[in-house]
């Protein structure tokens, strides 16, 4: 299992397009991913569920990956996030 703490810095946080790359990536791995956000967790996996988070701008979520290919995973996922999701 690996944890990782991620703060958002893309200007509108997680919306519909930063959901669906976040799922999108994660659907690629067997590992199971769930992101926590306060008191909620929820599938990595789901857009749904990761809209769900509101989470906006500065936000820290804490990300959570386990399974048989969780460090490529975790490496992926937090790309995505460290690339401000392709925006700005």
């Amino acid at each position: 299992m690996i944890k990782k703490n991620v703060t958002l810095t893309n200007k509108l946080g997680i919306h519909v397009r930063p959901a669906s790359l976040i799922s999108k990536t994660a659907s690629k791995y067997k590992s199971n991913f769930l992101i926590r956000k306060d008191d909620m967790e929820i599938n990595g996996k789901s857009v749904m569920g990761i809209m769900m988070l509101g989470a906006g701008k500065d936000t820290e979520l804490e990300l959570v990956f386990d399974g048989v290919d969780e460090q490529e995973m975790m490496e992926d996922i937090v790309k995505l996030f460290e690339d401000k999701f392709g925006e700005e």
